[in-house]
Order: C-alpha cells, then structure tokens, then sequence
C-alpha cells in the first residue's frame, strides 16, 4: 500500500526557506515525484503559505512559488467534503486550535494519512492521544 501524506503549512514554508528538518519534507515530495506516495494539501493551508511569502516578499514571489508548487506532485484539495468537516469540526472543538490545523488534522485523519509538520505548539497533545499520525520534520 502506497504511503499517503498531508503537507502542514508550516512544513512547507520551512523547506521554502531551507530550515531545519526540509530534507525530510523534500524527500517525500521526491518520492511523490517517482510516485512512491501521495501527497496532498488543502487549499486553506496552502493559503496559509501564500499569504506568508505575501507579507515577506511580496505578491510577484507568492504568485510565483505557488505556480512552482502547483506544478509538483502536490494535490491540492479544493473542496471541504462533509467528512472533512466534521472531523475538522470536532477537532478545533476538543483541542481549541486554529481553523487551518483542524482542516490539515482531518484531512490527514479521514484519508488515514501521516501528517506531515514541524509544530508541536498545536499538536503534541493531539500526536499523545493518537487521534492522527504524524511525520515530524523535526
């Protein structure tokens, strides 16, 4: 069985700026790549991304890595299935986190997939209750 993983935003705007740990996120978007797993994002959290390297550097270089990362293996998810929902629901509800990590949470739980990022703020309690797997970068 193929390896499925949901990308945090957080994970992603490490590796766009070399931090600790983006080899990891890296790898997996190789081994995408060579079609060894899948990997997806919902489009809220690629918001999340975007709307970063808006404030840093501008629209012209957030318009301009979004079309890189549009063009790599990553599958964005650009509906909110009522699954999602629900779970997305529950989850901001039981751990009062930001709305963008309840819909990564749920996504990574209904598709039964690791959750790929580098906070622990947010989701080390949720990682000790085992309620979605993970795949820390670091």
């Amino acid at each position: 069985m193929m390896d499925i993983f949901i990308l945090d935003a957080c994970a992603l705007i490490a590796t766009l700026n070399d931090e600790n740990g983006s080899d990891r996120t890296e790898d997996i978007l190789q081994r995408a790549e060579d079609k060894k797993c899948l990997i997806y994002m919902n489009k809220l959290n690629l918001l999340e991304v975007y709307y970063v390297i808006y404030r840093k550097a501008g629209i012209n270089k957030a318009d301009e890595i979004l079309f890189e990362l549009l063009n790599t293996p990553l599958i964005v998810i650009d509906k909110l299935g009522d699954d999602v929902f629900r779970e997305a629901g529950k989850l901001k509800a039981e751990y009062k986190i930001s709305l963008a990590d309840s819909i990564a949470l749920a996504e990574a739980k209904v598709r039964e997939a690791q959750l790929v990022t580098c906070d622990h703020h947010e989701f080390d309690i949720i990682d000790r209750n085992g309620d979605v797997k993970f795949h820390r970068i670091r």
